[in-house]
């Protein structure tokens, strides 16, 4: 007898329903899966034979075969589990076939019958729920993630034998709900504050202006000056994660399998900080069947890369694209998977191999040879997609012991959102073929030359720093785009000479590296 169920499969953050075929005839015993499974998919016949007879049930001595259709679609993982078996069980007239149809079934199964929790369930659900699919049976620890989805009835089982009593109508199983702003408020998660910072006010006005108009950073100072300090209090200061950006985060993360079950969404910005030694294939995502990276597992957060020039040239290298397309495309024989690369990318490095090149009061041991190689191990096509760079010198005594507290990230933060809050009005009226603009570091050429506006001043400064500095058509918006976000933190509807000299000024390390 034949039997069909339905799952999904994964391509990336996209994918489509599966066929889950079952026939079950009379031949010789055997056990086969077709349609293109990997290993994890093939070891499901032993998973599967033991789970159903452990749990109860009669496993069929006859010749079974199973089509995950369509064929022409790899296979991963260990999600058709539940489905394979829910298809038997149909196929031996155990379970009420009609009874499955209006499920997606995803798990994978224990010897014992239990179910076990699956990577990607909120994109597995996304994608049914695509096809117009109302109702999913899902693994209980994967629950709270799938309910996150609006418009699919979310059904948690925990054993192949509570799945069983439910089609057959003989126990109810009550839909998951959860409740996304409850989620989305928990203040649980604590970032540093930036009061803890002590001087630096010309670092701490950039980390401002970077949060406030999504640009990159890169921190320049002698060892023990504060620059990762400075880097891990940014998240702080960053406007609170919306909905629709937090379920995009948790797919990835989800697919990633990088969710625990407490932790049903990521509701904070991400902070990632991988070490210098990371493979390029870490940083960007890759692998036989491509997996997201450091740079898709910060999206919509921040992308940290302390001791820059230690990392791999080819690592830095795979960061220009992402960095101005925003999303990144990993190529590879069995697929080509596009994954988002929407994030805030903040570097940190000393000025020297020693690290106290123009310290004021530990002397530099390098030679001017050793400093320009260390300084060029970042490119000039980097450097440009790079809008703040900024020196943190060292902090004196008198700072450091001080009573005097800096201002706390909840203040900063206001000020941020206020800033923020303007560029969201500015660009709900565009809106163009451009795509959606969530802040300035976002526009396009054609943007800026309609949002940045310069006065008869500034437009005079502009033509002398263009000339004088060699900059580039690149570094040229990159200016103009920060000294947007600059007025718009001075409240000021047009760009102003004193807004464009701040934001020329922070790209002074252009004529030293």
């Amino acid at each position: 007898m034949l039997s069909i169920v339905k799952s999904t499969a994964l391509h990336g953050l996209d994918g489509q329903v599966i066929r889950v075929e079952v026939d079950v005839s009379n031949g010789l015993p055997g056990f086969d899966i077709v349609g293109l499974p990997d290993a994890a998919v093939r070891e499901a016949r032993d998973r599967v034979r033991t789970a159903i007879k452990n749990s109860g049930y009669e496993f069929p001595i006859k010749k079974i075969t199973v089509n995950l259709a369509p064929a022409d679609i790899k296979k991963e993982g260990p999600v058709y589990d539940l489905p394979i078996a829910i298809g038997i069980l149909a196929a031996t007239e155990q379970i009420n076939q009609a009874n499955c149809q209006e499920y997606i079934f995803l798990g994978e199964l224990s010897l014992d019958g239990s179910v076990r929790r699956i990577d990607g369930t909120l994109t597995h659900i996304m994608v049914a729920r695509d096809n117009y699919f109302k109702k999913a049976v899902v693994p209980g620890d994967n629950a709270a993630e799938a309910a996150l989805t609006d418009g699919v009835e979310i059904y948690p089982v925990i054993s192949l034998c509570e799945l069983v009593q439910f089609l057959c109508l003989e126990k109810e199983i009550e839909p998951y709900r959860v409740d996304i702003n409850a989620i989305l408020n928990n203040d649980s998660c604590y970032y540093p504050d930036l009061k803890d910072v002590r001087g630096q006010l010309a670092a701490r006005r950039a980390l401002e202006i970077a949060a406030s108009g999504g640009h990159n950073l890169l921190l320049l100072g002698s060892p023990g000056s504060g620059k990762t300090m400075l880097a891990r209090r940014l998240p702080g200061i960053l406007p609170d994660l919306t909905i629709d950006e937090a379920i995009e985060v948790t797919k990835i993360y989800s697919l990633s399998g990088l969710l625990k079950p407490e932790q049903p969404m990521i509701s904070t910005r991400p902070f990632r900080s991988p070490h210098h030694t990371a493979s390029t294939v870490s940083i960007t995502g890759g692998g036989r069947f491509p997996r997201p990276g450091e740079i898709s597992l910060a999206q919509h957060g921040i992308l940290f890369m302390d001791e820059l020039p230690e990392f791999r040239k080819d690592a830095l290298e795979s960061l220009r694209q992402p960095l101005e397309d925003g999303i990144i495309t990993i190529s590879r024989v069995n697929a080509a998977v596009t994954y988002p690369a929407q994030f805030m990318f903040v570097g940190a490095m000393n000025p020297c191999p020693c690290g106290f090149y123009g310290d004021p009061v530990k002397e530099c041991t390098c030679t001017p040879f050793q400093i320009q190689r260390y300084i060029h191990r970042i490119s000039g096509p980097l450097l440009d997609r790079i809008d703040i760079q900024i020196e943190v010198p060292r902090v004196n005594y008198e700072e450091l012991s001080g009573q005097i507290r800096g201002e706390s990230s909840a203040e900063v933060k206001k000020r941020v959102e206020a800033a923020r809050l303007i560029q969201n009005e500015r660009f709900k009226k565009n809106n163009n073929n451009t795509g959606q603009i969530s802040c300035n570091a976002m526009m396009q050429p054609a943007d800026v030359r309609v949002y940045c506006k310069l006065s008869r001043e500034a437009n005079s400064l502009m033509k002398t720093a263009f000339q004088q500095l060699n900059l580039n058509a690149r570094s040229h918006d990159k200016i103009l785009k920060l000294a947007r976000t600059i007025a718009d933190l001075d409240d000021k509807e047009k760009i102003e000479a004193q807004h464009l000299a701040e934001a020329i000024q922070y790209r002074n390390l252009d004529r030293r590296i």
